[in-house]
């Protein structure tokens, strides 16, 4: 009865006008910009965060958490109009759901996956809101050798989720850390890696770097490719499914929930791969398997459950721990520190307001989302045909502009445009920029919370194992890091998440 107590305060935050208006703008924009071949919840984030810097915090978070959801249904849109993926965890809609519109059912794929996400959604809020608060209680129990521990996990999950060479992986982390540790250090208060610019003795801003790693850095490399993107000139109607639609879909919908409300949890990509099961399962338990890649409904309501049930209970390890399980949830924890707020255990009781009313607006997120995308799809079509040249330089001149407000700094411009151009090369070179954020994230929190683990044991690095939870934790990242350098492992896990 507790959780359902939390969820009525929750939805007394998030249901007033203001948060249910920007809830509204998060994911009208995320749904304009995420549906543009590309730029999927990463870049949009990052290029929107400088929006919410000066919102209230509360109304801030549920504005990105519908920029997220946003620009997650923008990427299911490109998958079936345009066979074009708009991030990674729609690759598997693309192969039923693009069949399907070239068979002249576009608009019942899109309503599909809107039903889907709508469901999935309003079940994995229900999710959070049982298992958030035992997680909470039980890192409250934490002490700084075990966040040190779990910090280490975290890092050690990127790693070894991140696609291709695992050295480059180890390098891009390596350098996220020493980019986190730039400015005054947290206890002496002396300057480090600041070549002498009075300009970094505060650090490097968090929206210059995700802005230009994660957003600009994309467009540069989509500029390479910018090739005529054909669209279906048909014109698309006939949104509703019909009843043997509906028997289709049920069993495929409550599926993919329940694994992406469970796989959404493990760090690194669980929407991506809670996608992948939910597809997998349903053409295995298929009575007619040859339909699938062929425009079957339920390569569509499967996956796209699974996706949005995993984006969204991802945020329990952030919220609870504050541990990034992907590089989203890495963007959002940036956005809580630029309000003041340290993401963790603490959250729930210091700001329950803030805890139940970001929980209950993705309830809100989800409801919007199918109420207003459905009906705004010829727009969503012919912004599928604006060409990148166009695009680009308001992109480019609104990410400026963002980053000087936020700043109030024009070197931080200055280390936008070289974080784009570092950010082009990384991609070009195959490195993935996911662990250089959480490296940047997570990395003054684990010099923190080692050097207050050797402050309270008087230096002895045993304290890591002389505490069972730390013991526990560092055992599983040891475990992680040596399956995941196995020859196999990293082969079938370059399979599972390949484009």
């Amino acid at each position: 009865m507790e959780a359902f107590s939390n969820l009525a305060d929750g939805f007394a935050v998030s249901l007033s006008w203001t948060n249910v208006l920007y809830c509204f703008v998060g994911v009208l924009l995320g749904t304009a910009i995420g549906v543009l071949p590309g730029l999927g919840p990463i870049t949009t984030i990052a290029l929107l965060l400088p929006l919410t810097i000066t919102l209230d915090p509360t109304t801030a978070l549920i504005m990105l958490a519908g920029i997220y959801y946003g620009a997650q249904y923008g990427g299911s849109t490109t998958s079936i109009l345009i066979n074009v993926p708009g991030e990674s965890a729609s690759v598997v809609t693309a192969l039923d759901g693009h069949q399907m519109a070239r068979q002249g059912r576009a608009g019942v794929a899109l309503a599909v996956a809107a039903i889907g996400s709508f469901v999935a959604g309003t079940i994995a809020t229900f999710f959070i809101a049982f298992f958030a608060p035992p997680l909470t209680e039980l890192a409250l129990k934490f002490g700084p050798p075990e966040y040190f521990s779990l910090m280490v996990l975290g890092l050690v999950s990127a790693i070894s989720l991140a696609s291709g060479s695992m050295l480059k992986a180890i390098a891009m982390l390596t350098l996220g850390l020493l980019l986190g540790l730039t400015g005054r250090d947290i206890y002496t208060g002396l300057p480090r890696f600041t070549f002498g610019s009075v300009s970094l003795l505060d650090g490097i801003d968090f929206v210059a770097l995700a802005v230009g790693i994660f957003g600009l850095s994309e467009i540069l490399r989509n500029l390479e490719g910018n090739t005529p993107r054909e669209t279906l000139a048909q014109k698309i109607n006939n949104l509703m499914p019909t009843r043997k639609d509906f028997r289709q879909i049920a069993g495929p919908i409550l599926r993919g929930t329940g694994i992406g409300s469970l796989l959404g949890i493990l760090p690194g990509g669980g929407a991506v791969l809670s996608s992948f099961v939910s597809y997998t399962l349903e053409k295995r338990i298929s009575k007619q398997p040859e339909r699938f890649a062929r425009g079957a409904i339920e390569g569509v309501a499967g996956p796209e459950s699974a996706n949005n049930a995993g984006a969204q209970t991802s945020f329990i390890p952030m919220l609870t721990l504050g541990i990034p399980s992907n590089p989203v949830m890495a963007l959002m924890i940036g956005a809580f520190i630029m309000q003041g707020i340290m993401p963790g255990p603490n959250v729930i009781s210091s700001k329950p307001d803030l805890f139940w009313g970001l929980i209950t607006s993705m309830w809100i997120g989800n409801v919007l989302l199918l109420v207003l995308n459905l009906p705004l799809v010829g727009i969503w079509v012919r912004l599928l045909s604006i060409p990148y040249n166009v695009i680009v330089p308001i992109v480019l001149v609104f990410s400026a502009v963002g980053v000087y407000c936020t700043a109030q700094d024009s070197f931080q411009v200055a280390l936008l445009a070289l974080f784009a151009f570092l950010g082009y090369l990384f991609l070009r070179s195959d490195c993935e920029p996911a662990p250089l954020i959480l490296g940047f994230i997570l990395g003054p929190l684990l010099e923190e919370h080692f050097r207050r683990s050797m402050i309270v044991s008087r230096g002895d690095p045993m304290v890591f194992l002389n505490h069972p939870l730390s013991a526990s934790t560092l055992l599983i990242a040891l475990v992680v890091l040596i399956v995941a350098a196995m020859p196999k492992a990293r082969i079938k896990r370059d399979q599972v998440f390949a484009e």
